[in-house]
């Protein structure tokens, strides 16, 4: 049993799957905001780019989802 497992009474494996699947959905929020400023300023370049990040997150997302939902 690992440090961080003795004092949670949750597996590092958990932990870490768990930390991915909130920074990828946390993340996902906030490029919403990114999009909106950059919709704001016209650039269209920005805009696909972000709305390719936040699709790449909520993919990230929910693979981590999945794996933790399988330990």
């Amino acid at each position: 049993m690992t440090t961080g497992q003795q004092t949670t009474g949750i597996s590092d494996t958990a932990f870490n799957l768990t930390s991915v699947l909130y920074h990828a959905a946390e993340g996902g929020q906030v490029y919403s905001k990114y999009i909106d400023d950059a919709e704001r300023e016209g650039d269209h370049e920005l805009v696909e780019f972000f709305r390719e990040v936040q699709e790449q997150d909520a993919e990230r997302a929910q693979k981590a989802n999945s794996l933790l939902s399988r330990r």
